[in-house]
C-alpha cells in the first residue's frame, strides 16, 4: 500500500488548489505528511488481516468499523470530513450515512492486493465502502479503485485495465489529462475522483510520472493522488528510494501494520 500512502503524503500539500497544475514539484516538501488517507488505508489493511476470506459479510462490518473508530480515535486531527468524523465518534454502533465521497476508493487499495479473485475483490471492496459510503456511487468508487489494482497486479495490460473499467462501472475514460486539468477543481465524489486518477494512472509513464500527473490535475489531489498512486504500484512497483522516504514520515504503529501486510503480500 505503499502507492496510497505516497500518493496522499505527495499530494497533501496541494490538496484544495493550492498547486500550480504542473507536474514539477518538489516530491516532497516540509508539509508533505499523511492525512486521513493514510490513516483510513492503514486501517483497511489491519482489519482485512484480522479476518479470514470466508468470514460472514457482517463480521467483516464489524471489524473494519471497529479499526477504524480505534485508528481514527488515535488520529483525531488527520482531516476527516465532518460526517465521518461523527461516525469516528458515535458512541454507539455508528451506521453508513449514504456518502458517495471519495473515502471509500482512497482507503480501499488493500482490497486489491488480498483476494485471488475478482469476485472476492470487489465482495470486499464493498464491505469495507458500505460501512460510510452505502450510496451506490461510493461502493462503485471502491469497487473500481480495487478492481484496477487487482488487475494490474496480476499483469492485465493499461488497455485492459480501461476497458473492464468502463464496461464494468460505466465511467468516462475517455478524455486525457489535458482536456480535464484546465476547469477540474476540488471536488470530494467518488465520481468526480475515481475517473480522473484512473486516467492519470492510465497516461503515466512510470511509478513517479503517475504521481506527478495526478498531482498536476489538482482538485483533491491527496485523496487523487492516493487513488492514482495504489493503482500504480500495482502495475509499476514502487522505487525503493520513495519507499524509504515514505517510511520516515509513517508512525511506528503504522508501519507495523504496513509490514505485515508486505509479509503476507509477498507470500501470495
Amino acid at each position: 500500500m505503499y502507492g496510497a500512502i505516497l500518493g496522499d503524503m505527495i499530494g497533501a500539500p496541494y490538496e484544495f488548489d493550492r498547486g500550480n497544475k504542473t507536474k514539477e514539484f518538489p516530491l516532497f516538501v516540509a508539509d508533505s505528511q499523511f492525512t486521513d488517507d493514510t490513516v483510513m488505508t492503514i486501517t483497511v489493511a489491519e482489519a482485512l488481516l484480522r479476518v479470514d476470506k470466508n468470514a460472514s459479510d457482517d463480521t467483516v462490518r464489524q471489524e473494519v468499523i471497529s479499526c477504524m473508530q480505534s485508528w481514527g480515535r488515535k488520529y483525531p486531527d488527520a482531516g476527516y470530513g465532518g460526517r465521518f468524523y461523527g461516525w469516528l465518534f458515535a458512541s454507539e454502533m455508528p451506521q453508513p450515512y449514504n456518502s458517495w465521497g471519495n473515502g471509500s476508493a482512497m482507503r480501499v487499495s488493500p482490497v486489491g492486493w488480498l483476494y485471488d479473485t475478482l469476485e472476492e475483490t470487489r465482495r470486499f471492496a464493498k464491505l469495507s465502502a458500505e460501512v460510510t459510503h452505502n450510496h451506490p456511487e461510493g461502493i462503485k468508487g471502491a469497487e473500481a479503485t480495487a478492481s484496477a489494482i487487482f488487475l494490474a497486479r496480476n499483469g492485465a495490460s493499461k488497455e485492459e485495465i480501461k476497458d473492464y473499467i468502463v464496461r464494468e462501472f460505466g465511467y468516462d475514460l475517455s478524455r486525457t489529462c489535458d482536456e480535464i486539468r484546465p476547469n477540474y477543481h476540488h471536488v470530494e465524489s467518488c465520481q468526480e475522483t475515481v475517473p480522473e486518477a484512473i486516467t492519470a494512472f492510465l497516461e503515466g509513464t512510470s511509478f513517479e510520472d503517475v504521481i506527478r500527473t495526478a498531482v498536476s490535475l489538482g482538485g483533491d489531489c491527496d485523496t487523487l493522488t492516493c487513488i492514482a498512486g495504489s493503482i500504480a504500484e500495482a502495475f509499476y512497483g514502487v522505487p525503493q528510494e520513495l519507499v524509504e522516504e515514505c517510511r520516515r514520515r509513517l508512525d511506528d504503529e503504522m508501519l507495523e501494520v504496513v509490514d505485515r501486510f508486505e509479509r503476507l503480500i509477498k507470500k501470495k
